[in-house]
C-alpha cells in the first residue's frame, strides 16, 4: 500500500520515527562551557543569585515569569527551595565560569521522553549576564545536551506575545515562530496570550555550527564586540532570494546533487572533485548549506563558511539539468547577499587550477586570482572579490 501525501506540502503523512523509543529524561548534571557553567540549581549553594535578582531595580526581571518580584532575600530563597526541589521544570544555576558567581537561572520543562518533547524556559538572567556571551552559551550548552546527548526530536520556546525581547531572543537563536495560543494561560491574575517557537532535530547541526561561529574567540574583539552576529547566523533564508538553510533532511537530495554537478570534473582533474570527499551530512554539521528549489527539485545548493573576515565560498552546484539558465550567476549573487547580511565585504573561494573554464567564469563575475596553492594531489587557484 502507497503511503498517504499530505496535499498542503506534498510530504509522506506519518512518516516514521527514528528511533521511535521514549528519550532519556534530563538529569541533574553539570554542563560546562567556556563563559558559564550549568549546574543543578541548588538553593543554598547559589543563594547569592539574589544579589542580582532582588530588591529595587530587579522588578522589570521578573515582568513576563510566573513567580517573583520578591520583597526580600527570604522570600527570593523559599523561591529557590521551590525550584531545587523541582522535577519538572528542572532548574539549572547559570555560573560564571571562572568565580561560580551565581548569574541566572533556566529550566528544561514540560518533559515528554515518550514523544522526545522538550521546551526550555524560566530563563532568568540578572545584569551580570544578560547580553554577554555566556548569555548564548547558555542557551547551546542546553541545546546542546537536549539534541547531542539526550536526542530529542522538538525544542520548544514559549513566552508571553506581549515579551517582545523573548520573542526576539528565540529568533535570534534559530527557533521558529509556530503561532499563539490566545488566552492559553493565566499568569498572576492576568490574560497571557502564548507565542510558540520550535527547533527541530533536522535543523540543530545548522544552528549548532551558528552558535558556535558566535561563540568562538576570534568573533569577538578585545572590548567584547561581536563581529558576526547571531541573528545573521541562524537567519533561516538569504534576503532577496528563495534560498533555505538544508537540514539533515535534506542530505540525500543534497549528495544526490553534489555528485551529478562534480563527477564532470573529475576527467578534468584527474583525482576526485573536492566537494566528493565529503559526506553530505558532514558537509550540513560542519558548513552553511543554502538550497535553491525550482521546478519541484533542488536546482543548486552553496556551501558556504563565514568567518570574522571573509565569507568562504566552499562549494557551489547547479543541477545539470538547470545549467546554462542563469541559476549559477544568480547563486553568486545570493552569496555576495549573504555576505552583506553577515556585514562582510571580502569573499574568498578556491577551485582546481586545471579547471579553467570555471575559472573564467569567476573572473567573469569580478574574482581576482590571489595565489595558487600546491597540493599533494592537485593546485588551487584561490580567488578573491570585495563587495559594497
Amino acid at each position: 500500500m502507497s503511503q498517504a501525501i499530505d496535499p498542503a506540502t506534498g510530504l509522506p503523512i506519518g512518516a516514521p520515527v527514528v528511533p521511535a523509543d521514549p528519550a532519556p529524561r534530563p538529569e541533574r548534571i553539570a554542563l560546562a562551557g567556556r563563559h558559564v557553567t550549568l549546574a543543578p540549581l541548588d538553593a543554598a549553594a547559589h543563594a547569592a543569585l539574589a544579589d542580582g535578582a532582588v530588591g529595587p531595580g530587579s522588578e522589570a526581571l521578573w515582568q513576563y515569569m510566573p513567580r517573583g518580584p520578591f520583597p526580600d532575600a527570604a522570600a527570593f530563597a523559599a523561591y529557590l527551595d521551590t525550584c531545587a526541589a523541582s522535577p519538572d521544570p528542572l532548574f539549572y544555576a547559570i555560573l560564571d565560569a571562572q568565580s561560580g558567581a551565581a548569574l541566572g537561572h533556566a529550566a528544561l520543562m514540560r518533559i515528554d521522553p515518550a514523544n522526545r518533547v522538550i521546551e526550555v524556559g524560566n530563563i532568568l538572567y540578572t545584569p551580570a549576564l544578560q547580553r554577554s556571551p555566556g548569555a548564548t552559551e547558555a542557551m547551546r550548552l542546553l541545546a546542546g545536551y537536549v539534541f547531542d546527548t539526550l536526542g530529542y526530536r522538538r525544542y520548544e520556546w514559549k513566552c508571553n506575545a506581549l515579551n517582545t525581547p523573548s520573542r526576539i531572543a528565540a529568533g535570534r537563536l534559530g527557533f521558529a515562530f509556530e503561532g499563539i495560543f490566545r488566552q492559553a494561560m493565566i499568569v498572576k491574575g492576568r490574560n497571557r496570550d502564548t507565542a510558540w517557537f520550535s527547533l527541530l532535530d533536522t535543523e540543530w547541526p545548522q544552528v549548532r555550527q551558528a552558535y558556535d561561529r558566535w561563540l568562538a574567540p576570534g568573533n569577538h574583539g578585545p572590548d567584547g564586540g561581536q563581529r558576526l552576529r547571531l541573528s545573521a547566523l541562524t537567519a533561516p533564508r538569504i534576503p532577496g532570494e528563495t534560498l533555505r538553510r538544508a537540514t539533515r533532511a535534506d542530505a540525500k537530495v543534497l549528495g544526490a546533487l553534489q555528485e551529478t554537478a562534480y563527477t564532470p570534473n573529475r576527467a578534468l582533474l584527474g583525482v576526485e572533485p573536492l566537494p566528493l570527499l565529503t559526506r553530505p551530512e558532514d558537509l550540513i554539521d560542519a558548513h552553511e548549506v543554502w538550497l535553491l528549489e525550482e521546478g519541484g527539485g533542488l536546482a543548486g545548493a552553496l556551501v558556504l563558511d563565514p568567518e570574522p573576515d571573509h565569507l568562504l565560498l566552499w562549494s557551489i552546484a547547479v543541477a545539470p539539468d538547470r545549467q546554462g539558465q542563469g541559476l549559477g550567476a544568480r547563486l553568486l549573487a545570493a552569496v555576495e547577499e549573504r555576505a552583506k547580511h553577515l556585514d562582510l565585504a571580502d569573499l574568498r573561494l578556491y577551485t582546481g587550477e586545471k579547471l579553467a573554464r570555471t575559472i573564467g567564469w569567476y573572473a567573469r563575475h569580478g574574482w581576482t586570482t590571489e595565489r595558487v596553492e600546491a597540493r599533494p594531489d592537485r593546485r588551487l587557484v584561490h580567488m578573491t572579490k570585495r563587495v559594497a
